[in-house]
């Protein structure tokens, strides 16, 4: 970034609602994302009241008034849950259906068929990946752990063997690939192409998952050699196979919001003229919102109908996956409050300020402020869109290229050593059945692996694009 556009950045910048210097606003952010991690990890309080308190801190100590504050967190947090409240829940449906109608069971099912020996860590992968894609993390755990721990203990397989590719799957798919809650706060923050973001996303999670899944599963399986605990049989969505929906109809329907997001990047890069219908035609049926509303409506009739749901059942589904996203939403809101607050407070300016003579790469920045991020807090969510918001200024003289690079930087970095304060670390220990340092030197290092190749990737592809 050259100084001439940093001078240009800050005098279109809106009037900061405090006139705080650079050292106030630096202990300022140090102190509000403090007690965000204390109130987290300490007091066991819920991140979106850590956030909110920790927003109200930060404009406290930068001396900004408090009703300006509150108007900032407000404004922000409106501005967010607006921008991908709607993804969240229309994803949330879809991972709803997938589950209920017995879809995900046929995708595995299908792919374990297929498999065996060898290839059954590259399977694990796969599978993980394309499940991932519309799933919350944690819905994918629990997905999917049962499904690895039956073809562990039936095929006489290491459990690490198993085990590690379909987290790595899942990982990755969360941190860096939309509709995941974290990417796309990132890019509503930088004001990245979610099309572009995907596109590269993708190419970016492809030898990241190869890496961290079945090759790092060889070594992990060697330190860590335990068999599948026994655990309850998993409870199947379907057991009857004639009623489940079939496995090609279940794959398009579950791709079909990628495919329709990034058939428009690619007409927008090959047509490039807004007046175009076509264009017109792909950036509407392209957009994050058309897509996956597109891809719940043929769900209904691709994976509900042939399970054999009656009208009266869809709807009750539907309301049935909107509750578990409710804390979801309130901490990707609050998340955005809390990047607005930084923003009107000035530490966005503070941060192109000092930053603007460091001979750092700005997406090595982004990746080290979201890994001191989600190493405090144990989020990625919250390290994501915290580092979103500090970083957002630098975005502003970047190319489209660089400001999709800029999100996967971030999502690299929230992804960093899961540890004690990260409900994903217990949830994967408790599962699997592993001492806590058994859980560090696999899941963990897993995690680290995925963070630092992908952060690694999107360097070296900023430097060719």
């Amino acid at each position: 970034m050259t100084r001439l556009s940093v001078e240009m950045l800050a005098a279109d910048a809106p009037e900061p609602i405090t006139s705080a210097g650079h050292a106030q606003l630096g202990i300022a952010v140090l102190a509000g994302i403090a007690v965000i991690v204390l109130l987290i990890t300490k007091s066991k309080l819920h991140a979106f009241l850590a956030l909110t308190i920790g927003s109200l801190a930060l404009g406290a100590i930068a001396g900004a008034p408090l009703d300006k504050v509150l108007t900032s967190f407000s404004t922000g947090l409106g501005t967010t849950v607006a921008g991908v409240g709607v993804l969240i829940a229309l994803g949330a449906m879809l991972g709803k259906m997938l589950a209920d109608s017995g879809g995900a069971d046929q995708i595995v099912d299908t792919i374990l068929a297929k498999a065996g020996g060898r290839s059954m860590p590259w399977a694990m992968v796969l599978i993980a990946s394309v499940i991932g894609l519309p799933l919350f993390f944690e819905v994918g755990i629990v997905l999917l752990i049962p499904v690895v721990l039956m073809v562990a203990k039936r095929g006489n397989y290491s459990l690490m063997r198993i085990g590690i590719p379909a987290l790595a799957g899942l990982s990755v798919m969360h941190g860096l690939v939309p509709p995941h809650p974290g990417p796309l706060v990132a890019i509503d923050a930088v004001q990245a192409d979610l099309g572009v973001t995907l596109a590269l996303g993708v190419l970016v999670a492809i030898p990241t998952v190869i890496i961290a899944g079945p090759l790092f599963s060889r070594y992990a399986a060697r330190w860590v050699d335990v068999p599948a605990p026994d655990r309850m049989i998993p409870q199947r969505a379907s057991e009857d196979l004639e009623k489940r929906p079939g496995f090609g109809a279940t794959l398009f329907t579950v791709l079909l919001p990628v495919i329709l997001m990034l058939a428009k990047a690619l007409v927008d890069i090959v047509v490039d003229d807004p007046e175009n219908l076509v264009q017109r035609v792909f950036d509407v049926i392209g957009a994050p919102m058309i897509a996956l509303l597109a891809s719940v409506l043929v769900g209904i009739f691709t994976l509900l109908r042939p399970a054999g749901f009656s009208k009266e059942r869809i709807s009750p589904l539907v309301e049935k996956s909107l509750a578990p996203i409710a804390g979801i939403l309130l901490i990707v809101g609050a998340g955005g409050g809390f990047k607005q607050t930084l923003i009107d407070t000035g530490v966005g300016q503070m941060v192109l300020d000092i930053s603007k003579d460091w001979s750092i790469p700005a997406l090595l920045l982004a990746w080290l402020i979201a890994v001191a991020i989600r190493l405090a807090t144990g989020s990625a969510t919250v390290a994501t869109v915290s580092a979103a918001g500090l970083v957002a200024p630098l975005a502003a003289d970047m190319s489209t290229t660089h400001a999709a690079l800029l999100v996967l930087a971030i999502g690299a970095g929230s992804l960093f050593f899961s540890h004690v304060n990260d409900a994903g670390f217990w949830m994967v220990k408790e599962y699997f059945g592993l001492s806590v340092g058994q859980n560090i030197k696999t899941w963990s290092v897993m995690e680290t692996i995925i963070s630092v190749v992908a952060g690694g990737i999107v360097l070296l592809l900023s430097l060719v694009i």
